[in-house]
């Protein structure tokens, strides 16, 4: 729930702490912000945007049966010895942070996105858990130093921001698609490619403020029905360069079951 990680939000606006008003949150200097009915908050100055309900439907349907389980595992695995908050920023449903609040009863979890799509279904994921909307690329509304993790999972990365808001020492831990990442429907489908120095460019990107710890590929075969090899690009970026209708179209020609493979890196990072 919201209240189980109130200690650690900020007010957008001007960085306070937030405490319960009625059925919202208001910080000292009076700046409010209301609890929407399906238990999460939005602490983002203007209109929302990100994923679509349909795309957070099609991740939540593809996630709920268990196809990137050996993902969920890794990360978790990763924050074995971690307790406190965990904050996943670009959390989607709150999938893999469930998993994580899952492993310890001493850790709560706060799931930042810019879509509220995602945050109705992110505030119910797990019972010690709240979500708020949020930019990654703005200023993230948590407390400085107040996460004991970070976890960006095929999302968007603010470095210097991820880096306020962990305590000294806290791990960040960020999933990134290899370059054969879904090279079967990537070829297929004419799909959006990952560049081959992704790697790279991520530890160039933390070099000032976070040591990498450890990185591990996570490698496994996918056999997926027409329905979720929709639902597996309708989660990806590719979801905004083809309508619905065409990739449908082009997913019948394939036989079924669609074969592919996953193909991710699990890189944990100390914060320095």
């Amino acid at each position: 729930m919201l209240d189980d990680v109130l200690e650690v939000l900020a007010c957008p606006h001007c960085g306070a702490g937030l405490q319960r008003h009625g059925s919202g949150l208001r910080c000292p200097a009076g700046h409010a912000f209301d609890i929407a009915r399906q238990g999460y908050v939005s602490l983002l100055p203007g209109r929302t945007g990100g994923d679509t309900a349909e795309m957070v439907a099609a991740r939540a349907d593809f996630l709920r049966a268990g196809h990137y389980a050996p993902i969920a595992d890794a990360v978790a695995d990763a924050l074995a010895e971690v307790t406190g908050c965990v904050v996943d920023v670009g959390a989607g449903t709150g999938h893999y942070l469930t998993r994580v609040l899952e492993r310890s009863p001493q850790r709560t979890g706060l799931a930042l996105d810019v879509s509220k799509y995602a945050c109705r279904r992110a505030a119910k994921a797990h019972p010690r858990a709240g979500a708020a909307v949020a930019d990654a690329w703005q200023g993230l509304p948590v407390r400085s130093a107040a996460a004991s993790a970070v976890l960006n999972v095929f999302a968007p990365r603010n470095a210097a921001e991820m880096h306020r808001v962990l305590r000294p020492g806290g791990l960040l831990v960020v999933v990134t698609p290899n370059a054969d990442h879904l090279a079967g429907l990537v070829a297929d489908l004419g799909l959006v490619t990952v560049d081959g120095r992704k790697q790279q460019r991520l530890d160039a990107q933390l070099a000032d403020r976070f040591r990498l710890v450890d990185r591990r590929d996570r490698e496994f075969g996918l056999s997926l029905d027409p329905a979720e090899a929709e639902a597996v690009v309708a989660m990806g970026p590719s979801a905004w360069h083809a309508t619905p209708e065409a990739l449908r179209e082009r997913i019948a020609r394939l036989p079924a079951p669609v074969a592919t493979a996953a193909s991710v890196a699990v890189a944990t990072y100390e914060r320095v």
